[in-house]
């Protein structure tokens, strides 16, 4: 903050100092030769300027009536002649500057004054100006110019010219701009004439046999051109999406359908089956998305234990840790997300005491399906590495009984590992074959069946291609169809290992991690009509129908309460979950047949009626041999024909 200034204060003009400074200046320009700067007009009289400077003060002082100085200087014997004298004024020829006896000047206004010759110059420095330009300058802004000059080594014209050069390229950049402005624009106005201009066309058969080799070869070069691939899929894209108006004449659908699986299978790199299976599950342009996700891999999601610890608690504990975590969603309460860690997830203090569970976002829904409630008996068909065991132990607070089955000995030694970890105590392991577990196992016989079962079944895995990506390649139909056999086995098992008579239970969850209708759909729509089931809603807000209409092929219409799940709508692993309610422990027995000649056709009439004559005509041929035979032998036979029938009572 600085003084305020006052507008009512009149200016009285410059101080006593500036006055001083210029009156020096007036005395001393009378003796510099006019046309050249201050410098150099006192470099170049210097020889003569000191006797006049002299002359001309001693001649004020005589005429203020003061002592001259001794030429020896200031010492202490002359201190006397430093006495103050009374200034008087001393009027100055051809101006309006008055001068005290001192040398001070009255007024800001002054002219030059004439020379004993009575002419009268003005000072005129080296570039034309007058020095009146320059004393209009205060000292202050003097030294500050002259700063800025020693600093930048610019004056004011320079300064001048520097704002006029940034000006001129500022002028240039904007201009520039304007003109690559209007390059782009021209560029992309080519680029979609060129666009409208040409179609997609397919690829003639010479150059789909040369990349046929090119990807059947790995030392071939140059090596097969992904991004033209790339580019083709998006434009036979957009032909099938608008192929009435955009196709090529002579060309079919089913030509640019080929021609769009061989690409994708090369540029993506799946099997030709399996993306034909994934073509007739998904329409196209979902296709695409389903196998972008699968080349990313999915967040890494762990589980709370609540049976030792709070999600609050456990998400501050790995924060602390320098693990950078969020909650996992609105649907799950237990459930944590991680998207980086400066520590192993799986080698933390709180995973080896077992207040975590490392597992998929996925894995969490069936079990939340399954509700299952406190103080019941749960089976868990196929449980291994044991997540889904330890949550239902969980849920159900340590309380009943969860019986763990797997068929593998050797997966169910991290089942076990896993369940003493994160403090399980009422969970009991067993190594069956569920497809004959209601015939072996005592627990059905002695209790009379589970509340509840969770069935994951062995499946393919093209729901967690982004897992393992041999999936795309190693698959076939026999794969396809030895899932299916397997998983129609099981799910009868798991149903018939449930009691409908249970107070709170006679639920079944079947879930599996393929997305491939005969693993899913196909196998629910069998247990529907081999068992006394019924589908019931899931319980989950979120995840697509299921098909109730596949290829020609129609299912029952309950199966839309099934629940599927994508890697590119959900960020999870593909997976399947129905829900069935058992509601009769009677196993319904196959309807008879009707009868064959009322309501079948004439090929199976002509099918049945043949045999039939070759009996007739075999029966006449034995009549006829034993015609032939004579009378002795035919009465050999009766006789023991006779023997051999039974003697009635």
């Amino acid at each position: 903050m600085g003084r305020k200034l006052d507008p009512t204060k009149e200016k009285r003009g410059p101080g006593r100092k500036a006055r001083k400074q210029r009156g020096a200046e007036v005395e001393l320009a009378r003796f510099l030769p006019p046309g050249r700067s201050g410098l150099v007009r006192l470099r170049a009289a210097s020889p003569r300027l000191v006797p006049l400077v002299r002359a001309k003060k001693k001649g004020a002082i005589k005429a203020a009536g003061q002592t001259p100085r001794g030429q020896s200087g200031f010492t202490d014997g002359n201190s006397k002649w430093l006495a103050p004298a009374k200034a008087k004024k001393i009027p100055s020829k051809g101006n309006n500057v008055e001068l005290s006896s001192d040398g001070e000047v009255e007024e800001c206004s002054w002219e030059m004054e004439e020379d004993e010759d009575g002419s009268s110059e003005e000072m005129v420095d080296d570039y034309g100006a007058s020095s009146s330009e320059e004393e209009e300058l205060l000292p202050i802004e003097k030294a500050a110019l002259k700063q800025k000059s020693d600093r930048g080594g610019l004056n004011e014209e320079d300064s001048e010219e520097e704002e006029e050069e940034e000006e001129e390229e500022e002028m240039a950049e904007e201009e520039s701009k304007q003109k690559m402005g209007q390059k782009e624009e021209e560029n992309l106005d080519l680029q979609l004439n060129v666009d409208e201009d040409e179609q997609f066309k397919l690829p003639s058969d010479e150059q789909m046999e040369k990349e046929d080799i090119l990807f059947s070869c790995d030392i071939c070069e140059p090596p097969p051109d992904l991004h033209t691939i790339h580019q083709r899929i998006k434009g036979n894209l957009e032909v099938l999406q608008d192929f009435v108006g955009k196709r090529e004449e002579g060309r079919s659908r089913q030509e640019y359908l080929s021609v769009l699986r061989r690409d994708m299978a090369a540029y993506y790199s799946y099997s030709d089956f399996l993306l034909t299976k994934l073509m007739d599950i998904f329409p196209l342009p979902e296709l695409v998305n389903f196998l972008e996700a699968n080349e990313v891999p999915r967040p890494v999601t762990i589980r709370t234990n609540t049976l030792k610890t709070r999600r609050r608690d456990l998400a501050q504990a790995l924060i602390n840790r320098g693990v950078n975590l969020d909650p996992l969603g609105k649907w799950s309460k237990t459930g944590l997300v991680i998207y980086d860690s400066s520590v192993p997830i799986g080698a933390t203090p709180e995973y080896l005491a077992g207040h975590y569970m490392l597992q998929g976002a996925s894995s969490l829904l069936p079990v939340m399906a399954l509700a299952p409630q406190e103080n019941e008996r749960i089976l868990d068909m196929c449980c291994a590495p044991g997540g889904k065991t330890s949550y239902i132990a969980q849920l159900m607070k340590n309380t009943g009984m969860i019986l763990a089955n797997d068929s593998n000995a050797e997966r169910l030694r991290s089942v076990v590992g896993n369940l003493h970890r994160l403090g399980v105590t009422n969970a009991v392991v067993s190594n069956c074959d569920g497809r004959h577990f209601p015939k072996l196992h005592l627990c059905l016989q002695v209790l009379g069946g589970f509340d509840r079962v969770l069935l994951d079944a062995p499946c393919s895995g093209t729901g967690v291609i982004s897992k393992d990506p041999a999936v795309k390649t190693n698959k076939d139909e026999k794969d396809i169809l030895h899932c299916a056999h397997l998983q129609k086995e099981l799910i009868l098992s798991a149903i018939d290992s449930v009691n409908a008579a249970s107070e709170t239970g006679g639920y079944i969850v079947y879930c599996t991690c393929s997305i491939t209708v005969e693993e899913n759909e196909w196998v629910v729509d069998y247990a529907l009509k081999k068992r006394n089931v019924r589908l019931v809603a899931t319980g989950l807000d979120f995840g697509k129908e299921g098909f109730t209409r596949f290829k020609g092929r129609h299912f029952h219409p309950s199966l839309k309460l099934t629940r599927r799940f994508y890697p590119h709508t959900h960020n999870m692993d593909g997976f399947f979950i129905a829900k069935f309610k058992k509601f009769s422990n009677a196993i319904p027995q196959a309807p008879k047949e009707p009868a064959v000649e009322a309501a079948a056709p004439s090929a199976v009439l002509d099918a049945i009626t043949e045999p039939q004559a070759k009996k007739k005509k075999l029966e006449g041929s034995k009549v006829e041999k034993e015609q032939k035979l004579p009378q002795p032998a035919l009465k050999k036979r009766h006789s023991s024909q006779a023997q051999r029938r039974p003697v009635k009572a």
